[in-house]
C-alpha cells in the first residue's frame, strides 16, 4: 500500500473511532453487560467506507441472552445495529454484535489462525468492568506474542479506555442511564423473573438462529456457536481469508 493510501486510510480510521466512541453511552442501558471490546477491521485498522463497528459482549453468568436482546432492543430502536440484511452502505458505522460471551466461554475456541492472532492482539476495550477485562485477555493468552505472559496492557490506553471512570457516558446522562441500569438488573436479578425472562428471550432468540441457519444464511468456513456461555455469529469467514491473503501482499 502505497503512501497516500495508507494516508487516506488512517484518516478513514480515526473518523470511523470517533463516530464509535459516541455510541458508547448507549451500552449504559444494558443490564448485566460487564464489557464491550471492539473486533474486526476497526480493531485491525482495515477499514472501508462501508466497515461496520464489530464488537465483543461480555455477559453475566446466566444472562447472555438478556443481554442480546437488550442490546437488540436499544440499538434497533435508535438504527444502530446492523441486521443480518444489511450489506454494503447499509451496514456502514453500525454496531455487529456477533459474540457475547460469559466468563466460562472467554478463551476463544479453536482452531487460530493468523487472522485471529493478530485480531486478538489488537482487541480494544472501551467499555466496561475493568477486571472482566482483564479476566477475558488474560483466557486469551494463546494470542500474546512469544515470550509474552499476562494480559497485553497497552491496551488500556487513555484514548480508548478510562480506568478511572468504567462508565464513559459522563453528566446527567450517566445518571440516567445508570438509573435505568441498576433497575433492570433488580427487577431481572431475581430468582423467579429473571430466570423467566432469560428462558423467554432465550426460546425467541434460538427460534431466529436456527431459522437463519436452515434457510442457508451459512457461508465459507462458519463460526457459529449458540448456548448459555457463548453465541458466536461468523456465518461466513471467506472475508477473513481475502484479508490474510491482503496482509501477505503487503
Amino acid at each position: 500500500m502505497d503512501r497516500e493510501a495508507q494516508t487516506k486510510r488512517n484518516k478513514l480510521l480515526e473518523k470511523k473511532w470517533r463516530k464509535f466512541l459516541r455510541l458508547r453511552p448507549v451500552f449504559s442501558f444494558i443490564p448485566f453487560l460487564d464489557f464491550v471490546i471492539v473486533s474486526g477491521s476497526l480493531a485491525t485498522g482495515n477499514v472501508h467506507e462501508n466497515s461496520d463497528f464489530d464488537v465483543i459482549v461480555g455477559a453475566r453468568k446466566g444472562k447472555i441472552f438478556t443481554v442480546r436482546a437488550f442490546c437488540v432492543f436499544v440499538f434497533g430502536i435508535l438504527g444502530l445495529r446492523r441486521r443480518g440484511i444489511d450489506h454494503k452502505a447499509a451496514s456502514s458505522d453500525k454496531v455487529c454484535f456477533n459474540h457475547f460471551v460469559t466468563p466460562k466461554a472467554y478463551r476463544l475456541s479453536p482452531p487460530y489462525n493468523d487472522y485471529w492472532v493478530k485480531l486478538y492482539q489488537n482487541l480494544v476495550p472501551v467499555y466496561g468492568r475493568e477486571k472482566a477485562v482483564r479476566d477475558f485477555f488474560r483466557a486469551n493468552d494463546w494470542a500474546l506474542p512469544a515470550g509474552r505472559q499476562g494480559p497485553r496492557e497497552t491496551i488500556f490506553s487513555e484514548k480508548y479506555w478510562q480506568s478511572t471512570n468504567p462508565n464513559p457516558a459522563g453528566g446527567i446522562h450517566m445518571y440516567t442511564t445508570w438509573i435505568l441500569k441498576t433497575f433492570f438488573e433488580f427487577v431481572l436479578q431475581g430468582w423467579i423473573l429473571g430466570r423467566v425472562f432469560e428462558k423467554f428471550v432465550k426460546i425467541i432468540e434460538l427460534h431466529y438462529i436456527k431459522k437463519g441457519i436452515k434457510n442457508g444464511a451459512l457461508g465459507f468456513k462458519p463460526r457459529v456457536r449458540y448456548g448459555d456461555d457463548e453465541l458466536e455469529f461468523h456465518p461466513d469467514t471467506a472475508r477473513i481469508e481475502e484479508m490474510l491473503k491482503e496482509d501477505l501482499r503487503f
